[in-house]
């Protein structure tokens, strides 16, 4: 037999490898090895064909097994339907529903079982498959749906255009009684079948609207551990969650992440002490009250994110909790005036984390800034009290209008274990000036920082001020270095300094600047690359001379 085109022998190398996997698990079943009766094992080996680079491969090899014999069937099966992409593949069990959803088999070769042809035969030319004119399920055709509804953990619901054919379902019905995952992040209403995908099992929740009956979520799924409510592109506003009883009930949640709360419901959350991470995202619709504040909560929360259009919600939150375990703080607010940014940053440095923060980051896209006469805006200044800090990006306006080599010394003494710190004034070019840190500065402050592995920060390279010929510092951490300069005067003098006393750093990335600065970097970068291979070729011309 012939195989004329690359085509076919690609299609003979699947079926032979298709085939040599059920000779091979065949062999093993019938030599009955112990290894092989041991559920451990299989399980394990089960896992890491279900961990294969490509998806397809490993769910035909799934179906492959399960298919071998009985041993191999149940883990096999589990596996294969354990995670799922919407609800037709089991739609696709019912006799009704299969030519609609999969076009038939006709023209198509199936190799194993009906309920694995979901995983071998394509719908042709990749109709969707539409259920608009579709009979809801029959009680029979329910124990079809349902067969192998139980093997299921995870799924991820992306449109409910299917729902009413399960619509006869009995209200106290639960599909997945072993779900552990559930995500219906697409969907805007799906309160009227809501109710049949909450398992006693669920640990993470994914939805796109605020239900009325959330309620019932909370009640049935008393191990739910992550909650996220992210609305629709085209839901409607939400209004802040207000049901104070709903977290009272959450029993176990560690993750929340949602629209803006109300104070009521941050007092909840105060008393959960179980709950790490807070994430509110959103328009603030209604501000806090002046009467919302009669006392000072505590919070047990390690990581708090906020990405609103309100820096003042902000504000009142971190000026009213006490979070003595906070580890990590992410701050997106669309609107932030310079007298906000002061008053963010004191709140935060007064709010008991100054032992467990390491992580900071401050972004404000669309900033508006009042100067005020007199005032000098150095967020960095506030945050000193942090002297666990491994991570800081302040990402706004005017946030290194009065850095200088004072300044930054000062900020590395107050930081021993920064990692990673990135300042990048996005309006630079609106309020051109000549940054006041120096090389010398620079180094000075590195001195202090022995672990810092990444480094965004304006300087001055038109003055250099150093001679790294007579210097003997090298910081040995620092990885990736990104500058902020107006130009670049003297490639060579640049180049040979951070060569010198940067060796791991083989490029600098300009943040800001135009053309001209961009290729005056460019040649940096390329005396850099000279500077290494020229060290590299003499270190091997010495060890050849020390050899011979």
């Amino acid at each position: 037999m012939s195989w004329p085109n690359e085509g076919s022998l690609r299609l003979r190398n699947l079926l032979t490898r298709f085939h040599s996997i059920r000779l091979t698990l065949t062999l093993a079943s019938t030599m009955q090895h112990r290894a092989l009766l041991v559920p451990d094992i299989l399980l394990v080996i089960f896992e890491h064909v279900n961990h294969e680079k490509i998806s397809r491969w490993s769910r035909k090899s799934l179906a492959a097994l399960a298919s071998t014999c009985k041993a191999f069937h149940e883990p096999a099966m589990d596996l294969l339907w354990a995670n799922m992409d919407g609800i037709e593949p089991l739609l696709g069990c019912v006799t009704r529903l299969h030519p609609m959803i999969y076009g038939g088999d006709k023209k198509h070769i199936v190799t194993v079982v009906h309920e694995f042809s979901r995983q071998l035969i394509r719908r042709p030319e990749g109709q969707p498959f539409c259920s608009q004119s579709v009979d809801p399920l029959s009680e029979h055709e329910t124990r079809q749906f349902l067969r192998h509804a139980a093997r299921v953990r995870s799924i991820s619901i992306s449109h409910d255009s299917h729902f009413h054919l399960i619509s006869a379902l009995p209200i106290e019905t639960c599909i997945f009684p072993r779900l552990l995952s559930l995500a219906l992040a697409r969907i805007i209403y799906p309160t009227k079948y809501l109710h049949l995908f909450l398992s006693p099992t669920l640990r993470c929740c994914v939805l796109s609207e605020i239900q009325p009956d959330l309620k019932v979520l909370v009640t049935r799924c008393v191990a739910l551990e992550d909650l996220s409510i992210i609305p629709c592109g085209s839901s409607r506003e939400l209004s802040p969650l207000s049901n104070s009883t709903i977290f009272c009930l959450c029993k176990r949640l560690v993750n929340l992440r949602c629209p803006p709360l109300d104070w009521a419901a941050w007092k909840d959350l105060s008393m959960l002490p179980t709950l790490l991470t807070v994430w509110i995202h959103g328009k603030v619709l209604h501000p806090f009250g002046s009467n919302d504040f009669n006392l000072a909560l505590f919070l047990k929360v390690t990581d708090l994110y906020f990405s609103i259009d309100s820096a003042a919600y902000i504000i009142a939150v971190m000026h009213n909790f006490e979070l003595p375990s906070l580890k990590r703080v992410k701050i997106n607010v669309d609107t932030l005036h310079s007298a906000e940014g002061d008053l963010l940053l004191r709140a935060l440095s007064q709010c008991k984390a100054c032992q467990t923060l390491e992580y900071v980051k401050l972004f404000a896209g669309g900033l508006v800034v009042q100067e005020l006469s007199g005032s000098l805006f150095t967020p960095i200044r506030q945050l000193f009290c942090f002297r666990q800090l491994r991570v800081l990006r302040l990402i706004l306006p005017y946030c290194c209008s009065h850095l200088d080599n004072d300044l930054l010394f000062e900020a590395m003494s107050s930081w021993p274990h920064i990692r990673s710190l990135e300042l990048t004034d996005l309006h630079r070019d609106l309020h051109p000036h000549s940054p006041a840190v120096t090389f010398r500065g620079l180094f000075a402050a590195l001195r202090l920082c022995p672990h810092l592995q990444k480094l965004r920060i304006p300087i001055d390279t038109e003055h250099i001020d150093i001679d790294p010929t007579t210097e003997s510092f090298q910081h040995t951490s620092l990885q990736s270095l990104d500058l902020d300069s107006p130009d670049v005067v003297d490639v060579e003098a640049v180049a040979r300094t951070i060569f010198s006393m940067l060796p791991c750093i083989h490029q600098v990335n300009q943040i800001l600047g135009g053309t001209h600065c961009w290729k005056n970097w460019q040649k940096v970068n390329k005396r850099l690359e000279t500077f290494k291979s020229s060290s590299v070729l003499g270190h091997q011309i010495i060890g050849t001379s020390s050899q011979s």
